[in-house]
């Protein structure tokens, strides 16, 4: 009966310290919870802050393509006043030796 007895103590014992473990690893799991949660606000907000940054580099580069469509037009505008200008010079020296050959 003693031993019965004592058997009966240590599963007591066993199951008080299952409790005990299971307890604190429910509280573990609980903290675990928080910070999952905690952790995936965090990546939403991350997420959301890319996606702006995304668009904001996007909306400068097309601003930057359109400045040097502007240039670009500025350099061809230049280029073809130079041209007319050389046309014109030329044009006056062929008048020039057109008089010169009367």
């Amino acid at each position: 009966m003693a031993a019965l007895s004592s058997q009966m103590n240590v599963i007591v014992e066993k199951t008080k310290n299952l409790i005990q473990m299971c307890e604190a690893l429910q509280e573990e799991n609980d903290l675990l919870k928080l910070e999952v949660q905690s952790l995936q606000v965090a990546f939403e907000t991350s997420s959301e802050k890319v996606k702006q940054l995304d668009e904001k580099l996007r909306v400068m580069a097309v601003a930057k393509s359109l400045d040097e469509t502007v240039v670009d037009k500025e350099v061809i505008n230049e280029k073809i006043l130079d041209t007319k200008q050389k046309i014109n010079d030329f044009v006056r020296e062929i008048d020039k030796c057109i008089g010169l050959l009367k």
